[in-house]
């Protein structure tokens, strides 16, 4: 779920995240829908004026949202599934605000990046916290455009191929060995009946291993940051990074790209990630996915 559109920032995006459940779907679809229909271009404000410029009316700016603004004019980016909002400061920040997640937490995210950053390309993390109803993430934007930003609309083949070959580098790079987290299909499923969710029982029996890598977690295409050039330049949004078979990352974003470009780009990403579609694992984990 991606929060960062890169310093070519125009104009606001509404993300339904593909964590989002059919029925959730519809009805965040019609709230972005709403706001998008809202917009007015964002208004600057001196940087000594301590008022927050907000172009939308249907959004309540959270009061802490304008707190962690110290003054800097701020625009929409985001909303997601579960109420959750992100702005972007004419400052170069990025502040996310939402209910607390019983998936993945901003914490989970926040501890994720700082551990990631060490080893490869992701938002710097300035500030984070929660209170008893909400969590909060500030983090320094990264140069770069998200693959679903209409800058690519009508270059699917670029942004695909991209966002195959940022993953399998992100795959290979970050150390597997020394990652503090698990992302496996046993952990994936404890917390989905943990929250209440009923598990198939085929679903409990995975695939072999085909090679443990930590996973991004969320690898859907708004999570890629992309160059002007067509090259992946960057991850977002890791709360659920971990170890795990990477099918399970690959099967998410051959997935996505039917949400956010149609059919017919899913193998074209897997090409460019250095592989041939394997079918039984691809079905296998977007069923854990969607299911879970």
């Amino acid at each position: 779920m991606s929060e960062h559109t890169g310093s070519a920032f125009i104009t606001p995006q509404i993300l339904i995240t593909d964590h989002t459940r059919p029925a959730e779907r519809r009805e965040a679809t019609r709230r972005a829908h709403a706001i998008l229909r809202s917009y007015e271009p964002p208004r600057a404000v001196p940087r000594d004026d301590e008022r927050v410029s907000i172009p939308i009316a249907d959004i309540d700016v959270p009061a802490h949202v304008r707190a962690l603004a110290r003054g800097a004019a701020i625009a929409p980016v985001w909303l997601n599934g579960i109420g959750g909002l992100t702005f972007r400061t004419d400052d170069a920040r990025y502040i996310k605000w939402g209910p607390l997640d019983p998936e993945a937490s901003m914490r989970d995210e926040a501890e994720r990046m700082r551990w990631a950053h060490t080893f490869t390309t992701v938002p710097q993390v300035l500030e984070q916290g929660q209170d008893a109803a909400h969590e909060w993430l500030v983090t320094r934007a990264v140069d770069g455009r998200s693959a679903v930003d209409p800058h690519w609309s009508d270059d699917p083949a670029t942004a695909v191929r991209a966002v195959g070959e940022g993953l399998r580098a992100l795959h290979d790079t970050l150390p597997v060995a020394e990652c503090p987290w698990d992302w496996s299909v046993e952990t994936r499923l404890a917390n989905a009946i943990e929250r209440g969710v009923e598990i198939a029982d085929d679903l409990r029996i995975a695939p072999e291993i085909d090679l443990l890598v930590v996973c991004h977690g969320d690898a859907c295409l708004p999570n890629t940051l992309l160059t002007d050039d067509g090259r992946w330049a960057a991850h977002v949004d890791l709360a659920a990074l971990g170890a795990a078979d990477r099918w399970a990352d690959i099967a998410v974003a051959a997935m996505s790209t039917e949400w956010n470009y149609g059919p017919g780009w899913s193998d074209a990403l897997i090409e460019a990630y250095g592989l041939e579609p394997d079918r039984e694992r691809l079905e296998y984990y977007r069923r854990v996915w969607n299911e879970t």
